[in-house]
């Protein structure tokens, strides 16, 4: 049996396909995901204890490494279907499941010895001292200062000793 496809079908495809592709390039252009509409790049947590870094969007592609710290912030940098393409602290790239990471804000401690202070202040005193990687849940951040969470204590750790979140990025 012979399938016959109509000029009115193929144009109905075709301009369905180019609303799609526009949409998309909308969406990059303006450094929103194509997929979720939320912003590129944004950090992210690993929610599972372990997630496979994969060369490409899919289980066809092959795994490079595997991610085994639940918690780890990682940066989304691209989009695609059911997967997010991310990077590490160290610059390692990877594609992962979407299912594999949350919204949660996590940061890792970037220095080797860094001070979780009781307030927002150079001066302030030291609740803890944290070791470099050390993960750390964040609750929002302000121009220089990040009020985070570790292993039962809670206080304020310099924005820039931090990686997981942006020079000039606030939130609540």
């Amino acid at each position: 049996m012979r399938r016959t496809i109509s000029r009115r079908t193929m144009m109905l495809g075709a301009g369905a396909g180019l609303a799609l592709a526009a949409r998309r390039g909308a969406a990059a252009a303006a450094g929103r995901g194509p997929v979720t509409g939320l912003p590129l790049p944004r950090y992210v947590s690993l929610k599972a204890g372990r997630a496979n870094a994969r060369r490409g969007p899919g289980l066809n592609h092959r795994v490079d490494w595997v991610f085994v710290r639940r918690g780890m912030p990682l940066q989304v940098i691209a989009e695609h279907e059911h997967w997010r393409r991310v990077r590490d602290m160290d610059g390692a790239v990877g594609w992962v499941h979407y299912s594999l990471l949350r919204g949660d804000r996590t940061a890792a401690v970037t220095v080797p010895r860094a001070a979780l202070r009781a307030r927002p202040a150079p001066d302030a005193p030291v609740v803890a001292w944290l070791e470099e990687r050390v993960i750390v849940a964040l609750d929002s951040c302000r121009e220089r200062w990040c009020k985070a969470r570790v292993e039962g204590r809670s206080g304020w750790i310099a924005k820039p000793e931090l990686w997981g979140v942006d020079p000039d990025e606030t939130f609540d």
